[in-house]
């Protein structure tokens, strides 16, 4: 019956006996140690990939992925584990594994001479697999071993999509960026072993996955015939690294102990063990990432629940009229205190009766006590009216320029320039919280003259008060075209996350520790604040190691002043909570 169903498959499939033997002979052929082209193949893919993962380019990437060459020795691993073809899986095995170093090797000389070696996106997305790309990589490899198995019509299309999904060339050249950075003793902050255990993890849940897979509809396709069997032993008669193969097996004692125990359940016990094994980290990343998703759809939720109290009582005056909006909400959970921050625009003041009905209303609706919520409320009264009287004001006309009066130097017009800018930046008052920390002053043939003004704050100063700021300075500086730009540096930048007892910045944090080098680089009047907290059952002293880590990071990679950073133990986190370290900039004291 099963062989009856396994037939009508392949017939179904167009896949024909001789099909079956094209197939045998095309995937024994792949994991020829002598075809130079293949090699030439791994190669050019490896530093297409590693240029690409360097320069953070998807397209170059892609490019790597579409070459391909390691799809063959990996279908041809599933063809003798769904055959029990001792010679093949040996040939394959060893064809992989050379593949898998030369790629590697080729990857670290790359990284060595070049001069950056910033971890990008690009490579930071691979570095972190989890349980979801191990079904990927199912899925890639039954379609993949599908179109190598039909004949080449309408099913090719999907080769190159198939190589695309699986991406197996980009996580062996990670691996080979990471002992690179590893090897290099000018990258400081950087866990290049973390990076290259993350690739490799990724290699091996694609390569185990798209073997069992392929393995699977090899057997289901009966590719392993008796007729395509027989046939095959001649192939192995006559190539020369067969032979060579079987000479080696027959002279191994293990090689009997294998033949015994090769039957077809072994075989399968043998690819589901390793994928039982990759299960248990990619599982416990596939947890974090489910737990950091239902944190961001409490926020969200939090966020609607908030904004609907809001609209629906205090947003209109008691006779219906439009009084404020919010332009923006935020929270942020500490412990057991939740804080709520809104910022609105609003015609009338609110009082603290208002705010603490607000409070009561939100607590009430969340089932939390009272005191377990803070409400931070930011007014920005609406002053529209005022402005427009005050861009209509044209009593105060500039002083006429006789033809007696001498023009001015260059250096009298940027002084000028400079002193009416301070002046009109002196009384000027950004909304709450963002402090102002410099500006800069441009001038050029396309803008005539552009105002950069840096702030610090937790959070972009609204749309509709960034309008009012511009227009009121523009009319400050009597030049409606003025460009005004608003940048913002960040208090608190994202948390650094810890994996449990090790002291190691996971390759996302050096992108966040990045920005705030740079940020503190660019601005000398910045400071700041360190606060790790570990979790209960670790030592005490991985918060010094990790808070020595970071100021390792700030202080080697960008020379920042150890007197700038300030470093802390917070409060302990509790059982299973991941270890972090809390920055944040401060204005220096």
């Amino acid at each position: 019956m099963a062989l009856h169903l396994r037939n009508w498959l392949a017939d179904h499939l167009e896949i024909s006996p001789r099909r079956k033997a094209e197939i045998y002979h095309s995937l024994l052929d792949s994991v020829s140690l002598g075809d130079i082209s293949y090699w030439l193949q791994v190669l050019f893919s490896a530093g297409i990939a590693t240029l690409g993962l360097v320069l953070n380019s998807p397209a170059v990437i892609i490019g790597a992925m579409l070459i391909s060459p390691l799809m063959g020795g990996i279908l041809a691993n599933g063809l003798a584990f769904a055959v029990g073809d001792l010679v093949l899986g040996t040939r394959a095995i060893v064809n992989l594994a050379v593949s898998c170093l030369a790629a590697i090797v080729f990857a670290i000389l790359i990284i060595a001479p070049i001069p950056f070696k910033e971890l990008t996106p690009e490579i930071a997305a691979r570095t972190q697999p989890n349980a979801l790309d191990l079904f990927i990589a199912l899925f890639s490899g039954a379609l993949g071993s599908i179109a190598t198995a039909k004949e080449p019509k309408g099913v090719v299309t999907s080769i190159p999509g198939v190589a695309i999904a699986v991406a197996l060339m980009p996580p062996l050249c990670v691996v080979g960026y990471g002992i690179g950075i590893r090897l290099s003793s000018d990258v400081v902050g950087i866990s290049g072993f973390q990076i290259a255990r993350g690739g490799g993890l990724l290699f091996l849940t694609n390569l185990a996955a798209i073997t069992l897979m392929s393995m699977l509809v090899f057997l289901a396709l009966n590719i392993g015939m008796p007729e395509v069997k027989s046939q095959a032993i001649e192939w192995h008669a006559e190539d020369p690294e067969s032979r060579w193969v079987q000479n080696l097996l027959t002279r191994l004692p293990v090689t009997n102990q294998l033949q015994k125990i090769g039957s077809l359940p072994s075989r399968l016990v043998v690819i589901l063990l390793p994928i039982l094994a990759l299960l248990i980290p990619l599982n416990q990343a596939f947890l974090r990432l489910q737990t950091e998703l239902a944190q961001k759809q409490e926020d969200n939720a939090l966020r609607r629940l908030a904004t609907t109290i809001w609209q629906r009582n205090f947003a209109n005056t008691a006779t219906g009229e439009p009084r404020s909006y919010i332009s923006q909400l935020s929270t942020a959970a500490i412990e057991d205190k939740l804080t709520v921050q809104l910022t609105v625009f609003t015609s009338e003041p609110y009082t603290l009766d208002d705010r603490q009905q607000f409070r009561e209303t939100l607590a009430r609706q969340l089932n939390r006590p009272v005191n377990s919520l803070d409400i931070q409320l930011i007014e920005i009264l609406t002053a529209s009216n005022e402005l427009l009287a005050r861009l209509a004001d044209d009593s105060v006309a500039p002083e006429p320029i006789t033809p007696d009066t001498p023009p001015i130097s260059v250096s009298q017009a940027q002084v000028t320039l400079l002193q009416t800018v301070d002046k009109a930046l002196g009384t000027m008052v950004l909304p709450t919280p963002a402090l102002p920390l410099r500006h800069e002053v441009s001038t050029s043939a396309i803008n005539p003259l552009t105002l950069k003004i840096i702030y610090l704050s937790d959070r972009d100063i609204g749309k509709d008060a960034q309008t009012l700021l511009r227009e009121d300075l523009r009319n400050r500086l009597q030049s409606p075209m003025t460009q005004v730009i608003l940048e913002r540096v960040p208090t608190f930048p994202t948390p650094l996350n810890f994996e449990l007892d090790l002291s190691a910045i996971s390759p996302a944090s050096q992108q966040t520790l990045k920005q705030v080098g740079t940020i503190l680089q660019q601005q000398p009047n910045l400071s700041v604040d360190i606060v790790a907290r570990a979790e209960t059952l670790e030592n005490p002293v991985m918060n010094e190691n990790r808070i020595k880590a970071v100021q390792t990071v700030l202080t080697k990679t960008w020379g920042i002043n150890p007197q700038r950073i300030q470093s802390r133990s917070g409060p302990i986190l509790k059982r299973g909570e991941r270890p972090t370290v809390l920055l944040k900039i401060n204005l220096k004291q």
